[in-house]
């Protein structure tokens, strides 16, 4: 049975803690429980696999996301999409399966967890939903933590890349230039202004593009704005279910999270996953400095 037929399937991106508990729970009789991925991550540590070892959800397994998440960084930027046989064999390590849903989670904002959430439905899982609130939720909500690695289980699912859509340099370049194109940069609104780049080669933004930065899709406890507030916060950028959206960030991680706001808005986007990495560590791209003049 294919992810797009089981019961598990939900109409929403996300699951609150105790929904996730009370599903792990009281899972029906003769269905399994969701596969929990845990993907912590920081630009600069602490690793992620640190922090799993410091405690995680019950039957959790921890995914790298520079190892297993993304390919070797180079010229197509630092998180570059991952080799779907790669891919592949990690998520059948962490127990992933064609019928089972899987819940993604990371400490607290869901930027690397959206990564996850955006590569498995990329690779033809769609029944994938994220931790609202991550780790830090769950915790705080007084449900149980675990110290211990679950048995290892090999999964079944099979990567069937290019199920979301993504654009490459060139497509980016002139994306703004369509009639209904809004490119949306996902970093914070000092590197767009190109007042501070603290990793990538050069300052500034794509010419075009428009500043959103991805914190803004939540609130102070990391939890997704409500649908409404996400729908208005678009549509003033031009971004509305009738315009053609794309998106970038620094390395295409936290590209992936606006894009899943977008999703929750009602407003299909495309990855361009090189983002500002790739583009900037390429001299014949220009880049453009100062404020968003929208």
């Amino acid at each position: 049975m294919n992810a797009q037929s089981s019961s598990h399937v939900q109409p929403t991106a996300l699951i609150a803690p105790a929904e996730l508990a009370e599903l792990l729970q009281h899972t029906s009789a003769g269905d399994r429980p969701p596969v929990l991925l845990d993907v912590r991550w920081a630009l600069g540590g602490p690793p992620g696999a640190e922090e799993y070892a410091k405690g995680h959800l019950p039957g959790a397994r921890f995914v790298d996301l520079d190892r297993d998440l993304a390919a070797a960084p180079g010229p197509a930027g630092r998180h570059p999409l991952p080799d779907p046989a790669v891919l592949q064999a990690a998520l059948r390590r962490a127990g992933v399966a064609d019928d089972r849903e899987v819940v993604v989670y990371d400490a607290a904002t869901s930027m690397s967890a959206a990564r996850a959430w955006w590569l498995l439905r990329w690779a033809g899982h769609d029944a994938v939903r994220v931790l609202d609130g991550g780790f830090k939720a769950w915790a705080d909500a007084g449900l149980p933590v675990s110290l211990t690695e679950p048995p290892a289980v090999e999964g079944d699912f099979r990567v069937r890349p290019g199920n979301l859509p993504t654009v490459d340099a060139d497509g980016a370049a002139t994306w703004a230039d369509r009639p209904a194109g809004v490119l949306l940069d996902a970093r914070a609104g000092e590197r767009y202004r190109g007042e501070t780049e603290p990793v990538d080669p050069r300052a500034g933004h794509i010419p075009g593009a428009s500043s959103a930065p991805t914190g803004d899709n939540v609130d102070a406890d990391g939890r997704f704005l409500p649908v409404d507030a996400l729908a208005a916060r678009f549509a003033a950028l031009g971004a509305t279910p009738d315009a053609e959206v794309a998106v970038y960030c620094g390395s295409g991680v936290t590209a992936a999270h606006e894009i899943l706001a977008l999703h929750l808005a009602g407003v299909p986007a495309t990855l361009y996953p090189g983002s500002w990495s790739e583009w900037s560590g390429d001299p014949s791209r220009p880049a453009a400095t100062g404020p968003d003049p929208r």
